[in-house]
């Protein structure tokens, strides 16, 4: 669903025989192609297929708003399902270490990733997705006061990082999270045309503020079945929400929560 990537056709030769003797000439080069997003969603091609059990097809509203359950999605998830949402890398220092353990624990989750950080590392982004996680938009620069932009700047924060994810992985984003969770109707409408689905949370451990491990740990422990949680692996030190991921997640797991990505 959403933007394409448009490719560029190599002209023909003109059909004109040879002369005897003579070498005919070589073809034109052909230009690598390079994935394009329009300001409007025209056809994609098919995204890399997703190894997950479940897979959402649309909100249950009509005017979507973002969601903060996996209920509200259809078809609905399984009753003992959970998501895990990362936010605001790839970060090289940090990305690597949560996709270790998220591999050690046989886990998929999903992650709102920045285009500027995809810029500047394509290999760790196409790890990402070819590790089976959810790769989704979180904007160019993660502007923090997005709700307050001008429709052009606001489209063109979602744009490009559609551009830069669908250029770099091969994958069409399918869901976006604002910055700071700061919706308007003006970046709801923009996301809704680009065929995204807009996504908040149901358990945030604020683990940006780096309260502690423990802190963090208790917050996501609250968390149940249904539930939409919130982490990072960008923005700053991760390593209190690594620790406390070490430990959340084989608990949950024997609570008999199945992880999904979106």
């Amino acid at each position: 669903m959403g933007a394409a990537a448009a490719g560029l056709a190599a002209l023909g030769a003109d059909g004109v025989p040879a002369a005897r003797g003579s070498q005919a000439a070589p073809p034109p080069a052909v230009p690598r192609p390079r994935a394009v997003i329009h300001p409007k969603p025209t056809p994609t091609p098919t995204p890399k297929p997703r190894p997950a059990a479940w897979t959402p097809a649309k909100l249950t509203t009509v005017k979507p708003e973002p969601i903060r359950e996996l209920t509200e999605l259809v078809p609905p998830p399984p009753a003992n399902a959970i998501a895990l949402t990362i936010d605001d890398g790839p970060s090289p220092l940090w990305t690597p270490r949560v996709l270790d353990l998220l591999a050690k624990e046989d886990v998929k989750a999903t992650f709102f990733i920045i285009g500027e950080q995809v810029e500047e590392y394509p290999r760790l982004t196409r790890r990402i997705a070819d590790e089976g996680h959810q790769i989704c938009n979180h904007t160019m620069t993660h502007p923090i006061d997005i709700a307050h932009l001008s429709k052009k700047k606001v489209r063109q924060e979602i744009v490009d990082a559609h551009d830069r994810i669908a250029n770099v992985t091969g994958v069409v984003p399918q869901f976006f999270r604002a910055p700071g969770g700061n919706w308007s109707e003006r970046v709801l409408d923009l996301v809704t045309e680009h065929d995204m689905i807009p996504v908040d949370w149901a358990v945030d451990p604020r683990d940006w503020e780096r309260p502690g491990v423990g802190r963090i740990r208790r917050s996501l422990l609250d968390g149940k079945a249904g539930n939409i949680l919130l982490c990072h692996d960008g923005g700053g030190d991760r390593s209190q929400t690594l620790k406390a991921l070490e430990g959340v997640i084989p608990k949950m797991k024997k609570r008999g929560l199945a992880f999904v990505a979106l």
